[in-house]
C-alpha cells in the first residue's frame, strides 16, 4: 500500500564526533575584556555508508558571525543545521565564528565505509516529483541474461506492497523488455490498485541487482507503457487518481518488500467466478480481459528471489526533530539472521495475521486492520476529535498532540507506541524546503478506515524495523511478523 504524499534510522546511533577549539583575541584591560566566543559543531551520525549523508548541527555563544570551510563552505548564522548530502569519501567540516572577544573554531569528521553485500543506502528527499516523506533507493535492472543494463535512482521502498514496478518514462530506449505471456497466450498486464490511485501496465522480466544482491528473471510491471495506454480496462480506469507518470506516481518506480511473497496471491490465482475482481488481464492489441494468474506468474516480492538473504528486510532510519529535516538517509538490510549485520536480538516481535495485520488500541478503540508501511507518507487513522486541515485529508490541530497507542500482535504480545500529530499546514508553511516530517498524520481514506491504523513512514523514524516474510524462519520466529 502506498501513501498519499510520499516521507527514517540511519542505523545505530554513532557517538558524535566534534572538537571545540577556542582561540584568544581582542585587547583591552582585564576588567573590560569581552567574553570569548565558543563553537560546537556535531555530525550525526559520524560514520555513514557510501551514498548516505549526515546532519551537521552547530551552536555558538558570544559570536556575531560564522564561516564554514573544508568540505562545506559559506557564511552561516551563529546556530543552525545543514545536510552534508550523499558522501562517497570521508569529509571534514569546519566552522569558524568571531565575536568582540575573539574567535573560535570547531570541526566535525564524517567517516565513510563501503556497505556490506546485503546493505543498500536509502534516502528520504523530495524525489523527482517534489514530494514529502518518501523513502527511496537505487537499483540496477538488466535485460535477462545480458549485460544491457540501467541503474535507476529514486525507486520508492514500500513495505506495504509486494513486487517491482518501474515507470515506463524512465526506462532507457536500449532496454528492450519483452512482455510476459498470459496463461491464454496473450500479453499479461496488471491494474495495480493502491489506496490513493491506480497504475496500469504490462508485466515483463528483468535481472535485478540491488546492493550486492541479485535476482534473475524478476517480474516487473512497466507502468504507463504507451503501447498499452489505449486498452486500459474500464474496471481499472474508473478508479480515481491515475498514477501512470512520474509526476503522478511521485517516484521512478517502487520496490515492494512486504511480508507477502506475491502481490495478489491466491485471490488472483482462483477462478474469477469464485472471487471479487482482481488485478491481472490478458490483452490483445485492442482489448483486455480479466484473467486468473498462477502464483509464479504474478509480481513477486523481489527479495524472495535472491539466492541468499531472502527471508526478510530491515529498515534503519534516524530520528526526526519536530520541525522536520530537509533530507534523511538510512539503510535497508536484506535477510534476517543470515549475516552478522542482521541478527535478531531483543526486538519487540508482533506476529501478523493472514492479511498481514496486527491490532492497534487507540483512544479506547480497537483498529484490527493495522499495518506498518514505509510506502505511506504519514500516520493514517480516523479520529474525529482531531481538527482536520481544510483540504488534503491531513490533521491540523492547533498545537502538536503527543499521543500513544498499544500495538497487539497475533502472538498476544503488546507494546506501547508514542507518537505526535502536528499541524500539517503549519509544517509545510514553516519548512518549505523540508521533505522529512515525523509528525505528519491524517485520516484513512477508505471504507475500511474505521478499523484501519496505517503506521506509515514516521513510525520507522528512530527505529530499526524488521519485516519477516510469510513462511520464513528466523531466530525470532516464523513470518509474517514485524519487529522493532
Amino acid at each position: 500500500m502506498r501513501g498519499f504524499m510520499r516521507v527514517a534510522r540511519l542505523g545505530p546511533i554513532v557517538p558524535l564526533m566534534f572538537v571545540v577549539i577556542s582561540c584568544g583575541g581582542g585587547g583591552g584591560g582585564s576588567s573590560a575584556r569581552a567574553p570569548m566566543p565558543t563553537v560546537t559543531l556535531t555530525a550525526n551520525p559520524a560514520s555513514v555508508l557510501s551514498g548516505q549523508g549526515s546532519t551537521l548541527t552547530w551552536s555558538s555563544t558570544n559570536a556575531t558571525s560564522c564561516t564554514a570551510s573544508g568540505a562545506w563552505s559559506g557564511s552561516e548564522a551563529p546556530s543552525g543545521t545543514a545536510s552534508t548530502g550523499a558522501l562517497t569519501a570521508a569529509a571534514t567540516y569546519t566552522l569558524s565564528c568571531t565575536g568582540s572577544g575573539g574567535s573560535a573554531q570547531a570541526s566535525a569528521n564524517v567517516a565513510v565505509t563501503a556497505p556490506a553485500q546485503n546493505q543498500v543506502a536509502v534516502v528520504v528527499d523530495p524525489g523527482p516529483a517534489n514530494t514529502a516523506n518518501t523513502l527511496f533507493t537505487t537499483i540496477t535492472i538488466c535485460v535477462p541474461g545480458t549485460a544491457t543494463c540501467q541503474t535507476i535512482d529514486h525507486i520508492e521502498v514500500d513495505t506495504g506492497s509486494s513486487g517491482l514496478r518501474i515507470l515506463s518514462a524512465v526506462l532507457s530506449s536500449s532496454l528492450s523488455l519483452a512482455v510476459q505471456t498470459a496463461p491464454d497466450g496473450n500479453s499479461l498486464a496488471e491494474c495495480t490498485q493502491f489506496v490513493d490511485g491506480y497504475s496500469w501496465g504490462p508485466i515483463a522480466a528483468v535481472d535485478l541487482t540491488i546492493a550486492g544482491e541479485t535476482g534473475s528473471g524478476v517480474p516487473v510491471q512497466i507502468i504507463g507503457d504507451p503501447g498499452f495506454a489505449s486498452i486500459v480496462p474500464a474496471a481499472c480506469s474508473k478508479i480515481p487518481n491515475p498514477e501512470n507518470t512520474v509526476a503522478q506516481f511521485g517516484a521512478n518506480g517502487i520496490i515492494g518488500v512486504s511480508v507477502f511473497n506475491q502481490d495478489c496471491g491466491s485471490a488472483c490465482s482462483a477462478p474469477i467466478t469464485a472471487r471479487s475482481p482482481g488485478f491481472y488481464y490478458s490483452c490483445t492489441n485492442t482489448t483486455c480481459t480479466e484473467i486468473s494468474v498462477p502464483l509464479a506468474s504474478q509480481l513477486l516480492n523481489p527479495v524472495t528471489l535472491f539466492p541468499a538473504d531472502n527471508n526478510g528486510v530491515i529498515i534503519q532510519l534516524g530520528s526526526v526533530p519536530g520541525p522536520g529535516l530537509a533530507t534523511l538517509t538510512g539503510t535497508m538490510i536484506f535477510g534476517i539472521d543470515t549475516q552478522s549485520d542482521n541478527l535478531s536480538g531483543i526486538q519487540k516481535v508482533l506476529t501478523l495475521n493472514g492479511a498481514g495485520d496486527f491490532t492497534t488500541v487507540y483512544s479506547n478503540q480497537s483498529f484490527s486492520q493495522s499495518f506498518a508501511d514505509t510506502g505511506s507518507s504519514g500516520l493514517y487513522f480516523n479520529d474525529s476529535s482531531i481538527t482536520k486541515c481544510p483540504t488534503g485529508g491531513f490533521y491540523c490541530p492547533a498545537n502538536t498532540l503527543n499521543l500513544s497507542a498499544t500495538l497487539q500482535g497475533a502472538n498476544a504480545m503488546s507494546f506501547t507506541e508514542n507518537f505526535s500529530v502536528a499541524n500539517a499546514v503549519s509544517l509545510s508553511n514553516a519548512n518549505r524546503s523540508f521533505a522529512v516530517f515525523g509528525n505528519l498524520a491524517g485520516t484513512y481514506p477508505s471504507s475500511a478506515g474505521t478499523n484501519t491504523f496505517d503506521w506509515g513512514l514516521p513510525f520507522y523514524f528512530g527505529k530499526t524495523v524488521y519485516t519477516a516474510f510469510e513462511g520464513q524462519t528466523t531466530s525470532a520466529g516464523t513470518g509474517p511478523y514485524i519487529a522493532f
